[in-house]
């Protein structure tokens, strides 16, 4: 059955870690699992895959009630805690005694039901008798299986988390939108469950550890470490990362361990959870009110530096968010040197109250970002001076502004030389103009000798010039501007992505050119007329006719058409293809090996346009595969399933030939 397969593959790829077949052929056949069931609505079912979207919007969250009680753990600080605890609990079972080691997740707890194997219900943990349901956000978490192997009525309980680079992603592109950042991954996590809107849960990429059974229903198990195996037997994701320990000794040992290495884990973890491993003896032992007395959580120190600001730097980006920098006295903080943090914005300095020559406490967010987590003002001095937020750009000297009351202040001169350099390399990379050997080095130095101060420069460039720049010779210069006149012939979807439009990346960009045919009807069109286009929202509408209604949009537009560069979609539309007759028309193709006769690149788009498909591994899903020069596993790959494959001259003549007849 297509929807158990597709369930299969899901749990080895967001479970297991260990994926067992390509993501191509899984998206095909998810695209062919959600065709059927548009077809056949009578066979959809609320524990299909295909539900995972999101989409629920709720006007709140319920309450639900304990039926067992979530219970917090007591804390361990030192070794001597750990000891204490042991003592005590040997004292109280007449078992012998050992422990499970697990990893202390820093996320949020949940609560999962299940009723005939089908997750029938989600909810935090509360105050511990009372949490809020939350099963629509936790039906778009991939590690949580639907439906579990076997239909059982259980409850398990867990850890839902946001993996360190998903936290990075998320604060960045919260930032560029000048939206406040989250604090730690933690907060992301909490943040990303208690939406009401579960689209918005569904694209924060989280995750989730289970590590303990409330309700066992018909499962049977007599230690934790048990209880875990059969948890993974049933398709619930656990942290393999436990061990029994027989010992204190040993289990400080473990401690340390995963101290050292808790920096190179994709989560992050703030401690350790010991627990007796045997429920005899937790029977036992027995709990006080709040927690067990056969667990303990120990608690790793903060990983936190001390050091002194001595500068705070406004840095201009692409979007023209204005972001503050803490300069430090260096300082060694989880394993590498620190001299700079993050501030993020105006509102959070003022709320700790930050001032120069300040004695702060930094840390690592997610332990990747440096970040001020507190200032020492036991330790402030008479010479500490109070951070003067900025009213103007502090590289153009236009005026700051806040907009629909975002949190950043922003620059909204579209001349600003800052945006033009970050716009410039956004400009030139390989989505956008893909403009060859203009790497960041390069536009710099152009920028430092005022030979470009926005895109339309780049076409307006000779010889001469380029020679000026370091380490640019002749043949370097005319390469250069070969690439630059290659650009010029561009289709309008890479040029509209290049202008790096809010909102627009390169799938809308390419909705909009075909769509509109030329950037002029594109810069005249009404948000009204963009929201209605398919999968254009009224926030990308917006975004999209502010641009263009900028009076500098209208004079870089036509500076561009003076310097030739083209203003016209020149692929196929959809009906255009679906015209098309040529080799490539429904056929799925891997590209592997050195090309030649085109770049990797140019080949997809000429196949894409003539009515194929190129993906970048090679499943039984696979039609052909083209092999240039040095191709390998890839081409051995399709040799060993009986694939067509192609090499780069018989993919060029099937180019031409269906050119020939469009």
């Amino acid at each position: 059955m297509l929807r158990d397969e597709l369930d299969q593959f899901a749990y080895e790829y967001y479970v297991k870690d260990a994926p067992s077949v390509e993501d191509a052929l899984y998206d095909q056949k998810y695209k062919e699992l959600v065709t059927l069931e548009a077809e056949y609505p009578e066979f959809s079912s609320a524990d299909s895959i295909t539900q995972r979207v999101g989409g629920v919007v709720l006007e709140g969250f319920k309450k639900v009630t304990h039926t067992i009680p979530m219970l917090s753990l007591g804390n361990a600080f030192s070794k001597g805690d750990l000891e204490d605890f042991d003592q005590r609990l040997r004292k109280l079972t007449q078992e012998p005694v050992s422990y499970i080691c697990e990893l202390k997740i820093d996320g949020l707890a949940i609560s999962l039901t299940y009723e005939n194997g089908k997750f029938v219900r989600g909810a935090t943990r509360g105050n511990g008798v009372i949490g809020e349901e939350i099963t629509e956000n936790l039906k778009t978490v991939r590690s949580i299986p639907l439906k579990l192997k076997r239909p059982l009525n259980i409850e398990v309980r867990g850890e839902c988390y946001m993996p360190k680079k998903s936290f990075v992603a998320l604060n960045t592109e919260r930032e560029e939108q000048g939206k406040e950042v989250f604090a730690n991954p933690r907060n992301a996590a909490a943040g990303s469950l208690r939406q009401l809107d579960s689209k918005v849960a569904a694209k924060r990429n989280l995750s989730t550890f289970l590590y303990t059974i409330a309700d066992f229903g018909e499962l049977r198990a007599t230690t934790q470490s048990q209880a875990l195996d059969q948890l993974d037997q049933e398709g619930l994701r656990t942290n393999q990362e436990r061990r029994i320990c027989s010992s204190i000794e040993e289990v400080w040992a473990y401690i340390q361990e995963f101290q050292e290495k808790r920096s190179q884990l994709d989560y992050e973890i703030d401690g350790i959870v010991i627990k007796v491993d045997g429920f005899k003896a937790q029977e036992e032992i027995g709990f006080t009110v709040k927690a067990p007395k056969w667990a303990i959580a120990y608690k790793f120190p903060a990983e936190e530096a001390q050091t002194i600001i001595r500068a705070i730097e406004w840095t201009v980006g692409r979007t023209g968010v204005v972001t503050p920098t803490a300069v430090m006295d260096s300082v060694r903080l989880a394993g590498t040197s620190v001299s700079r943090a993050s501030l993020h914005n105006a509102d959070l300095i003022q709320a700790k109250d930050i001032r120069l020559n300040d004695t702060v406490m930094i840390h690592k967010a997610g332990d990747i970002i440096p970040e001020v987590t507190r200032v020492l003002t036991e330790f402030r001095k008479s010479d500490s001076v109070p951070c003067v937020i900025p009213t103007y750009c502090p590289v153009c000297q236009s005026e700051l502004v806040h907009l629909d009351e975002e949190v950043a202040l922003r620059c909204i001169n579209p001349m600003c030389p800052a945006q033009m350099k970050e716009g410039l390399n956004h400009f030139v990379s390989r989505n956008a103009m893909n403009i060859e050997g203009l790497g960041p080095r390069v536009l710099e130095q152009m920028f430092e000798k005022e030979l470009v101060k926005d895109v339309a420069d780049l076409y307006k460039l000779n010889e001469e010039e380029l020679l000026t720049l370091e380490k640019i010779k002749e043949k370097s210069a005319n390469n250069l501007l070969s690439a630059i006149a290659a650009s010029k012939t561009n289709s309008l979807e890479r040029l509209v992505f290049g202008l790096g439009i809010r909102h627009v990346g390169a799938k809308v960009a390419k909705t909009l050119a075909e769509h509109f045919g030329t950037i002029d009807k594109l810069s005249q069109a009404t948000n009204e007329e963009i929201a209605e286009i398919d999968s254009m929202g009224m926030v990308i509408a917006d975004s999209v006719a502010t641009y263009f209604a900028k009076n500098e949009v209208q004079l870089l537009i036509s500076e561009l058409k003076q310097v030739g560069v083209n203003v016209r979609y020149l692929g196929k539309t959809s009906a255009d293809i679906a015209k098309v007759e040529s080799p490539f028309k429904e056929k799925v193709l891997v590209l592997t090996g050195k090309l030649t006769h085109f770049t990797r690149e140019e080949a997809k788009d000429r196949i894409e346009s003539l009515g194929g498909k190129v993906t970048g591994s090679v499943s039984k899903k696979t039609d052909i595969v083209v092999a240039g020069e040095e191709a390998g596993s890839k081409l051995s790959k399709a040799e060993s399933l009986g694939i067509e494959v192609w090499d780069e001259q018989q993919m060029v003549q099937a180019i031409e030939r269906s050119q020939t007849h469009e």
